[in-house]
């Protein structure tokens, strides 16, 4: 199998072609050129899987999309998203460019993949956003090295709030990870006013097809450089502890301030996807 497909741009030095990626993987699922064949490969074995994946992506980034607003309706200008994968529809920064004052917002990228951060670099210093926003090549389960980061240190004042975003990317963190702790290590960090906004892949609140299409693509991803794992409606409970739930709650990702734009593919992929927004309480 070819590794580099007609569309798709130069790899960074060190990316890893030989297995498909959670990150390009996404991408193609929501029809951006950041991936490769193998990338491509896998998604279309995804959907022959589970055929509501890409509504489910595009419902997710959707949900992304209207958290940021969201969150510059309510004052928030900074944004920290983690995890936050290559360039592609509906990005944070071009999200807040279009809603905010250009003097106003503040965007920090945080991925490990050397191809997310390269391509990330390259289209914020096109855009000539570096003043405003960028990428911080870490590892999301080591807050210290995310923090301590010059582009974060840089770009965020954390004695006044963060919009943190945690979007699709926590059923990728599981094994030795204590995931409840990591979660509570990035809720010490912010100031009151502060936005956690998460959502996870699940399968508690489907038809019995559903969830077993969805279990078996879990099981998949596990031929990845990111093994994923379902988690339930009280997993997210626990990790919004310490926060007080926005309005509507934990609800599935169509059902979280809706707007005209979602399609009934992506109401029919809800299910599969809890998600939620959390303010850090004054003290």
């Amino acid at each position: 199998m070819s590794t580099t497909g007609e569309n798709a741009p130069a790899a960074p030095e060190g990316v890893n072609l030989e297995e498909a990626s959670s990150a390009r993987i996404y991408d193609a699922y929501l029809g951006g050129t950041t991936n490769w064949a193998v990338d491509r490969y896998f998604a279309d074995q995804a959907v022959k899987q589970f055929p509501l994946i890409k509504p489910l992506a595009m419902a997710n980034r959707r949900f992304l999309g209207r958290v940021v607003r969201a969150a510059l309706d309510n004052g928030i200008t900074q944004f920290l998203d983690l995890g936050s994968g290559v360039p592609t529809v509906g990005n944070v920064h071009e999200t807040v460019a279009s809603h905010a004052r250009a003097d106003e917002g503040r965007v920090v990228y945080v991925d490990y993949e050397p191809v997310a951060a390269a391509h990330s670099d390259h289209i914020l210093t096109e855009q000539d956003a570096l003043d405003w926003a960028g990428i911080v090549q870490a590892d999301l389960r080591d807050p210290v090295s995310v923090f301590e980061h010059e582009t974060t240190q840089r770009l965020l004042d954390l004695s006044k709030p963060v919009c943190v975003l945690l979007v699709s990317v926590l059923h990728f963190v599981g094994g030795e990870t204590d995931v409840d702790a990591l979660v509570r290590q990035y809720h010490d960090e912010f100031a009151p006013g502060s936005w956690l906004a998460l959502s996870h892949i699940c399968n508690e609140d489907s038809d019995n097809e559903g969830a077993a299409q969805i279990a078996r693509l879990a099981e998949q991803y596990k031929n990845t450089q990111n093994p994923a794992f379902l988690r339930t409606r009280a997993d997210v409970e626990r990790w919004f502890g310490g926060y007080s739930l926005l309005e509507p709650g934990i609800v599935h990702l169509a059902d979280w301030r809706p707007d005209d734009e979602i399609t009934e593919a992506e109401r029919e992929a809800g299910p599969f996807m809890w998600c939620a927004v959390g303010e850090v309480p004054a003290t």
